[in-house]
């Protein structure tokens, strides 16, 4: 039970946001993930900082904010300004990665790179040991409810060797499509953390489903 479980505001229901953030501050949940989406870098757009800003004085949960968008660079004074634990950047949307990172832990916060399920692990080699997680998307993003990739169980077993064999302490994050079964499956070869949405948000009993991920 030493994995963390980070539910994913975009699958709440966004009538009822306030009543769907106390259910998760009531839960065994570890964080809250937040995916900002441009309808640029991803087909969809999703919500942006007055609804972060918002969310401040209300969740209890470190935020772990991943940011779908290009030029995530210019709007690390904003993630940090509404209080974000982590925050996510995709590599694909960064020229120059290592400068990124490097502004996101001088503003305090910690720093996760994050593939798309086409990108190749091996595209980390050079700033792995600068970086706090990595997320791997198991599904495509830009929506939620899609089903799992299955090179994603692979994927994560490599990573983790990767890390490993660097003598690195870095967490993986997995997203998109997690159940029951593929939360056992990712766990098994290294995950550290399991973003759910739709999973935990159109659960009967969200605060069981969260409780049951975190028994895994």
């Amino acid at each position: 039970m030493n994995h963390k479980i980070a539910p994913s505001l975009l699958a709440a229901n966004f009538l009822n946001l306030q009543r769907d953030i106390e259910m998760i501050n009531q839960s065994e949940a570890d964080w809250l993930h937040l995916d900002i989406m441009d309808g640029v870098f991803v087909p969809n757009i999703s919500f942006g900082f007055p609804i972060l800003d918002a969310l401040k004085s209300v969740c209890r949960k470190p935020m772990d904010v991943h940011l779908m968008i290009v030029e995530p660079q210019k709007f690390i004074p904003e993630i940090k300004a509404m209080g974000a634990y982590m925050m996510n950047v995709h590599y694909e949307a960064c020229t120059h990665l290592h400068r990124t990172v490097a502004a996101i832990k001088e503003a305090g916060m910690k720093a996760a790179v994050t593939l798309n399920p086409h990108t190749p692990i091996s595209l980390l080699e050079d700033i792995l040991q600068d970086l706090d997680m990595v997320l791997l998307m198991s599904v495509n993003p830009g929506y939620g409810g899609q089903k799992f990739i299955e090179h994603s169980v692979e994927k994560t077993a490599r990573l983790k060797d990767m890390i490993l064999s660097k003598g690195l302490n870095t967490l993986i994050e997995v997203d998109g499509g997690v159940n029951m079964q593929t939360a056992k499956r990712l766990l098994d070869v290294g995950a550290d953390v399991l973003v759910a949405g739709s999973f935990v948000f159109n659960a009967p009993d969200p605060l069981k489903t969260i409780q049951e991920l975190k028994a895994l």
